[in-house]
């Protein structure tokens, strides 16, 4: 049941990306221009030298046609060559990426390692100063941009040098980054632990419980978590989904050599297949990340299985 499960989300992950591609390839093919435009200004270069680099970087030819090629080469594991970089760009993309998952998987592991037993601790003690402390910290991180709390930890850091800031020259490097995303996604976490724990402690078999005197961890620990486990499972997904996207901004602003540096390098210089390989890198991620959340649902929630 398992197996065939995860064939069919695999399945329409693989749908879901095919779909992805061929929507940015259009938008990009709508855009005018491309990085051998400005070269068709210089007197020395001569319209058949132009055509002759864009028919070796793949740019030549009709949409369908040059999309054609692309996916072909695609699903061989090559994603064309950079125009800017005179590279392959998988060779340039794997790199970044190892950079963006680095970050990325620290700050998802920090955030759920500190808001998850916060916010049971919080709901434990709903009302008491802790949980009006929790909340207070919680509304004024999210009513704050994640823009403003990053260039306000990079002010703070090269104020004060405590922290190295930017590029990747050790394990330092990476925390002025990872806490500015900490930042953005501690208080979403924190608020659904809360609200998915206190919603289960409100169960009838929980209240029951509670009635026969089971002590309040046990309770906790072995009854209303497992029950708070399936909204959770389903918010890891969504939150490594929503760090991706914030990461982007992050490691332009200090400088974390990124798949976000390089996508807005890319989009600068008009490097065709560099952008659809961070675009569709990243949506791989966010599915990657959704199908994983799917199958540990599936496996932590029985309904799930008998409706299926």
């Amino acid at each position: 049941m398992l197996v065939r499960y995860a064939v069919r989300r695999a399945i329409h992950a693989a749908l879901l990306l095919f779909a992805i591609s061929i929507l940015t390839f259009l938008l990009m093919d709508l855009a005018p221009g491309d990085f051998f435009e400005d070269a068709l200004l210089n007197p020395r270069a001569s319209p058949q030298t132009i055509e002759a680099l864009r028919a070796h970087y793949g740019l030549a030819g009709r949409a369908p046609a040059r999309y054609a090629r692309w996916l072909s080469s695609a699903l061989h594991g090559d994603l064309g060559l950079s125009v800017a970089y005179n590279m392959p760009a998988a060779q340039l993309l794997w790199s970044r990426c190892r950079n963006t998952l680095q970050l990325t998987s620290a700050t998802l592991l920090l955030t759920w390692f500190i808001a998850l037993p916060l916010g049971l601790w919080s709901a434990s003690r709903r009302g008491r100063w802790l949980d009006r402390l929790c909340a207070l910290a919680g509304s004024s991180l999210l009513a704050v941009p994640d823009i403003v709390l990053a260039s306000l930890l990079l002010l703070i850091a090269a104020r004060t040098g405590w922290l190295p800031v930017g590029g990747i020259g050790g394990p330092t490097h990476v925390i002025l980054p990872m806490l500015a995303l900490v930042a953005g996604a501690f208080p979403v976490v924190l608020r659904h632990v809360r609200a998915a724990v206190l919603e289960a402690a409100g169960a009838p078999f929980v209240q029951a419980a509670r009635g026969l005197g089971i002590p309040r961890r046990r309770l906790l620990l072995r009854h209303i978590l497992p029950v708070a486990a399936n909204p959770l499972i389903s918010l890891f997904g969504l939150s490594l989904a929503g760090l991706l996207s914030s990461s982007m901004v992050v490691e332009v602003m200090f400088s974390w050599p990124g798949l976000g540096p390089l996508f807005l390098d890319a989009i600068s210089a008009r490097d065709t297949f560099v952008i659809l390989g961070v675009v569709m890198l990243s949506a791989a991620l966010l599915v990657s990340a959704n199908l994983l959340a799917d199958l540990l649902l599936y496996a932590a929630d029985p309904r799930i299985r008998v409706e299926r």
